[in-house]
């Protein structure tokens, strides 16, 4: 029955690639990765009950089982290219499996991953993606570069996702959670602009103090420039700075520019209209200073930790 499954719904899925040598079928997938590349590996699960609940669609969960996985490429600005699936399942469910696929399908074909290969079990569902990408050699976006005097950008608008996850299945907000978009093309046009970069999976406050101590250096944000959806606005009103700096699942980038590169990063997000915005400035030191209309403001927040207690 295994294979049968496979075949039905995994076999072929995403875009068809010339370097996939033996893809689905085999014992293990054969690549080809081209001279004067930097091969980008990245791995990411989704749990029943820690990453998602019964409200979760299959379709939603076959994108964000990607997604989530693309945006780490993305942090790297890698191009995308291959992707493993590991599926354990409680029962066969052909209805949930087809919609699952259909999610995977899409966003793997936006992107242009083919599913080379993967597992599939009897299990507490949980899904499991391993993603491969290419980056020319050198020139690999990383969490360690960002010095003093730099701007510190921030794509879309944290805090939805978390948002969302409290909203009702068919919301603006809760739609955030579900299909979280992949910043993959801004991520390749940071190459060459950005200092350093990091996915939001954990919070912006969180994932950009992490930013922070791998480049050893410290930053000050004004919160009235934080991005803040309409519909986050709407739910929070004025606390809505705290969802933004706390929130989770928004797999958006945090990134920082030197001021030298700001005109060129500018042109680049308005031509391929990227929503960027810039949330403050590095500064020698350590940690995050928040400060709104000139008053500095208390905040902490530790961000997602899987083995914390209550987590």
């Amino acid at each position: 029955m295994e294979a049968d499954l496979i075949a039905r719904h995994f076999a072929g899925l995403g875009a068809a690639r010339t370097d996939v040598r033996l893809g689905v079928g085999d014992d293990a997938a054969l690549l080809a990765v081209p001279a004067g590349h930097e091969l980008v590996l990245t791995t990411d699960a989704l749990v029943d009950q820690v990453h998602f609940d019964a409200r979760s669609p299959a379709h939603s969960l076959g994108h964000r089982a990607l997604a989530v996985n693309l945006s780490d490429l993305a942090a790297m600005g890698a191009t995308p290219a291959w992707a493993l699936l590991s599926l354990n399942l409680p029962r066969v469910d052909e209805v949930w499996l087809g919609q699952f696929a259909t999610g995977f399908d899409a966003l793997a074909r936006q992107h242009g991953v083919a599913l080379v290969g993967g597992n599939l079990s009897r299990g507490s569902l949980s899904i499991t993606v391993q993603m491969a990408g290419l980056v020319p050699a050198g020139q690999a976006l990383l969490r360690a570069g960002a010095q003093p005097d730099e701007l510190v950008y921030v794509s879309g608008t944290p805090g939805d996702a978390a948002q969302g996850l409290l909203a009702g299945p068919g919301s603006a907000l809760r739609a955030r959670f579900e299909y979280p978009t992949p910043r993959v093309p801004l991520g390749i046009a940071l190459r060459g602009i950005a200092s350093a970069c990091i996915d939001l999976s954990d919070g912006l406050y969180a994932d950009l103090g992490r930013l922070l101590a791998a480049s050893r250096c410290g930053a000050d944000l004004e919160l009235r420039r934080l991005p803040v959806s309409p519909g986050l606005e709407a739910a929070l009103g004025g606390e809505a700075w705290r969802r933004v700096l706390a929130g989770g699942e928004d797999y958006e980038l945090a990134f920082t520019v030197p001021l030298q590169r700001q005109a060129e990063l500018e042109k680049v997000a308005r031509s391929q209209d990227f929503p960027v915005t810039c949330i403050g400035r590095t500064r020698s030191g350590a940690g995050i200073r928040l400060s709104l209309d000139g008053n500095v403001m208390d905040f902490t927040h530790p961000g997602f930790d899987h083995f914390a207690a209550g987590a």
